[in-house]
């Protein structure tokens, strides 16, 4: 990336004869300056401007009413270039967040993005991409956040304003509510700001903000100010404020900014009633702590090998010096075989905690994984325990699972093992599975967690896995009341959402939401259950509208109908929540409430995509914003071709916001293994073409794509692609089209479409979607030929089993650059790559992207993998060449 700048020259005496530089080169401008500067004083400002687009206004604006967040972002740009640009507006926000809206306002014209269902949108999304057409996208970014991303080409010296709305529940951990904005302009913003409003009726405690990209000088840009039920944050940093040094182009706003605070609780819950719809929030503070009993069902199966192993280690040292001595632990590890460190549950006495951490010093890997056989013996363990009477009858149980694979010893079919599990705990006691990495079956571990009272969380392979672990034990190592219900009048309220909980746990809070059936109804009585320490917890509350109203005298802090929207948010939450769990009938009612609700209150949710319809070329072009599912990462994989050079594999990395590139240089004829899925029966190859004529001084020949084989053998369909003809071989039946055709093709687990001499999208069964584009050069060139790209949407629809050239990366991967320094080419810095436990040395370069403009392609950067992508792919490139196309 380029980055251009705009030297302005405000001259406060008579300038000398020269003319002032307007737009030029940043030396030569400097140069000047400094001539002029000698006779003249003069106020000199730079504004950058990065590929000729200026980014000259964002604003974050954040009001939170009663925990419940609506934040705004509004970017404003500008094309300083003399010919159209590509403006891209991308943000990274929350997972737990719906988006709510998003517009976008070109030369005064503003363009809405409206709230569809998923199937629907997805239709008009798959037409704009068989055109060719960009596509706004949110895809999983990192551990809490999630990337809305879309771009728009705007005129010479036009502006746009792009507006994101969205929406959360902020959830308390550790005694704070934390809001958690993600900053990363890419460039100096003239004007920043952002903007925190919090109004909270219980009266607020205290207010923190931090960020990670705050130094000691940025740490006095932050304003803060709180006093009874108001809260107000500013950070509002200038441009010299911004810079990573005094004359750096480089924007110090890389990071996390994050806002917490708590409020003052003088009863143990809180009910707030507006409009026919009431919230109750339930935080009890200084009770006694429950003791604990917990079992950890370990995998030290070969795959956890190395890092991982360590980090649990690491872990569980750290949590055996938490563990209180009025506890109850044991340790079950599962590869091959399963074993415990002890036949029953033991006191967390200061000499069983000794011979414990030298047990985990001593945990090493072997065999397979027996996920079955571990946690079924925990759960026997417990049940024992309960049974016996070796633990404390006022205590709260819980199975904490860590495993990096899929069961495939003893019994491995996961429905089987969510049965056994299910039956075997009968809902007494939590389940929580952590899932390390991303070869795990997370739909399995969230499945079975929720199943049984409790929920699952991934781990993150990166250094600080440890401490993940350890962060989510601190999460629940402090019961303090189990069994917990709120009862509400039933002849009073309807769509109530979850009212009873299996354990509170301190720091945190519970939120219930219902509508009342007379939205007349202006009082609220509450019964509040639960069994503490040393005796069980029982009152009734009382509430009535006219104190909520009072407490809401400031309006400028409400949005709209904020407790019906919270509501409708905490119900889709669960509603989505359960249908995981749910099978059949249950699971389409489920489906059903969640999205008409999400249509309703107009959010993006699991079930639904906004579209939003841009300008382009006189043309209208869609994008699309989905929410992404936890455990199923969008990640784009692309394969593009450069016209002078061979095959480029261009592999996008969403949590690094980077990419890997490599080349397969290899001679004409040979076929490439791309896809192959043996579970979706699809599998593609591509053979290459070379050049017309062979350049015997060159080490290795150009070559391209020139034929793509697309089959899937549980339907019996075969697709053959070249730059002359397309043909398609059903069973027996074969059909033939050509480039010149525009063809629309459904039958029953196939659609076809052709775009006249531009590409064809293909989508078998309910799998991916594959674009190939058509590059046709001049046909009297005297070197180049015809040639195909290819392209995948949708990738997370192929199973976890696909490997290829390309499938591999399906998965996701993770990589550290190390020791950037200066290379061969001095526009092309070298580094050290750590990935898959390999070092590698690659190259900063670009890569040609054909998706939007098939002429002349979009230049990626990437970091580009030398021979053939040796380190970076499974096994060698010569692994991959197979001996036909099908």
């Amino acid at each position: 990336m380029y980055t251009h700048f705009l030297c302005v020259l405000t001259l406060v005496e008579k300038p000398p004869p020269q003319k002032p530089c307007i737009t030029i080169d940043l030396i030569q401008c400097l140069e000047k300056t400094s001539k002029i500067n000698k006779n003249n004083p003069l106020h000199l400002s730079f504004q950058p401007v990065v590929n000729g687009i200026e980014i000259y206004s964002m604003k974050i604006d954040s009001k939170v009413t009663s925990r419940f967040a609506h934040n705004v972002i509004t970017s404003r740009a500008v094309n300083r270039g003399n010919v159209p640009k590509e403006v891209f507006f991308d943000v990274e926000l929350p997972k737990t967040a719906f988006i709510t809206n998003f517009s976008m306002t070109i030369d005064g014209v503003t363009y809405p993005g409206t709230i569809k269902e998923k199937e629907v949108a997805k239709k008009q999304y798959e037409k704009a991409v068989s055109k060719g057409q960009t596509a706004g996208l949110v895809k999983a970014s990192g551990r809490k956040t999630e990337k809305f991303t879309v771009s728009v080409n705007i005129a010479a010296a036009s502006k746009v304003t792009f507006e994101l709305t969205y929406e959360e529940l902020l959830k308390r951990q550790f005694g704070k509510y934390e809001m958690f904005i993600k900053v990363k302009p890419k460039q100096l913003v003239k004007d920043f700001e952002i903007e925190v409003n919090i109004f909270e009726p219980q009266g607020i405690t205290d207010l923190e903000a931090e960020g990670t990209f705050i130094t000691n000088d940025l740490q006095n840009v932050i304003q803060k100010t709180f006093s009874d039920k108001k809260g107000h944050i500013s950070f509002k940093p200038t441009l010299d404020q911004q810079r990573t040094c005094a004359n750096c182009s480089q924007s110090l706003l890389d990071g996390d900014f994050i806002v917490k605070y708590d409020v003052k609780r003088t009863t143990p819950d809180n009910l707030q009633i507006v409009n026919g719809y009431f919230v109750h929030f339930f935080a009890p503070t200084n009770l006694p702590k429950l003791p604990k009993n917990v079992i950890f069902v370990i995998d030290i199966s070969g795959s956890m090998a190395g890092r991982e192993i360590v980090q649990t280690r690491e872990a569980l040292l750290k949590i055996l010096d938490d563990i209180k001595e009025d506890d109850f632990f044991n340790f079950i590890l599962f590869g091959s075989e399963v074993r415990t460190w002890r036949e029953t549950l033991i006191k967390a006495t200061p000499e069983n905690l000794d011979e414990a951490r030298k047990f985990v010093q001593g945990i090493n890997t072997e065999g397979m994984t027996n996920l079955h056989g571990g946690i079924m013996r925990g759960i026997d363990m417990l049940n024992a325990a309960h049974e016996g009477n070796l633990v404390p009858k006022r205590s709260a149980s819980i199975i904490i699972m860590l495993t990096d694979g899929q069961p495939n010893v003893g019994i491995s079919n996961t429905e089987d093992i969510q049965a056994h599990v299910k039956k075997a705990i009968e809902g007494k006691y939590p389940l929580y599975n952590l899932g390390f990495g991303y070869g795990v079956d997370y739909s399995f571990l969230e499945k079975m967690a929720l199943e049984n009272k409790g929920l699952a969380r991934r781990i993150y392979p990166d250094s600080d896995a440890a401490l993940q672990l350890q962060g989510f034990y601190d999460e629940v190592s402090n019961p303090m009341l189990t069994d917990v219900e709120l009862n509400y009048p039933e002849n009073e309220i309807s769509d109530l959402t979850r009212n009873s909980f299996k354990h509170f746990y301190d720091g945190s809070e519970i939120v219930v939401a219902g509508r009342f059936i007379d939205n007349n109804q202006n009082s609220l009585t509450v019964d509040v259950r639960g069994e503490g320490a040393n005796d069980a917890l029982s009152y009734t509350t009382k509430q009535d509208a006219e104190q909520t109203a009072k407490a809401f005298q400031e309006q400028e802090y409400i949005f709209g109908e904020y407790i019906e929207r919270l509501w409708a948010y905490l119900t889709i939450e669960q509603l989505l929540e359960k249908r995981i769990a749910a099978t059949g009938e249950e699971k389409e009612n489920l489906t059903a409430e969640a999205l008409d609700l999400s249509l309703k209150y107009k959010f993006v949710t699991p079930l639904t995509s906004m579209v939003v319809t841009k300008p382009e070329e006189n043309d209208n072009q869609d994008g699309i914003a989905d929410k992404p599912i936890e455990g199923m990462d969008i990640f784009t994989i692309l394969l593009s071709l450069r016209i002078d050079g061979d095959p480029h594999f261009i592999i996008s990395v969403p949590q690094k916001d980077d990419a890997i590139c490599f080349n397969i240089n290899e001679n004409p004829g040979a076929v490439l293994n791309l896809i192959k899925d043996p579970v979706t029966g699809i599998t593609i190859n591509g053979e290459l073409i070379g050049d017309k004529i062979v350049n015997n001084d060159a080490k290795i020949q150009n070559t391209y794509f020139g034929k793509l084989g697309i089959a899937n053998k549980h339907l019996d369909l075969k697709l053959t692609v070249t730059p002359e003809k397309i043909t398609l071989q059903n069973g027996n039946e074969q059909t033939g089209f050509t480039w010149l055709d525009s063809v629309t093709l459904q039958q029953e687990g196939l659609t076809l479409i052709i775009n006249r001499k531009k590409n064809l999208v293909l989508k078998m069964g309910s799998g991916a979607s594959f674009v190939i584009v058509l590059h046709q050069v001049w046909k009297k060139h005297p070197l180049h030929q015809d040639f195909l790209g290819l392209y995948i949407l949708e990738s997370d629809k192929l199973s976890e089993q696909t490997h290829g050239l390309l499938g591999q990366f399906f998965h996701p991967i993770d990589f550290t650059i190390l020791e950037i320094h200066p290379g061969s080419d001095p526009k092309k810095p070298d580094a050290t790559m750590i990935v898959k436990n390999n070092e590698l040395t690659v190259t900063r370069g670009w890569q040609k992207d054909y998706r939007t403009d098939p002429t002349h392609g979009l230049d990626v950067p990437c970091w580009f993998v030398h021979n053939n992508g040796a380190g970076l792919l499974d096994g060698v490139h010569t692994d991959y060449i197979v001996s036909s196309l099908f």
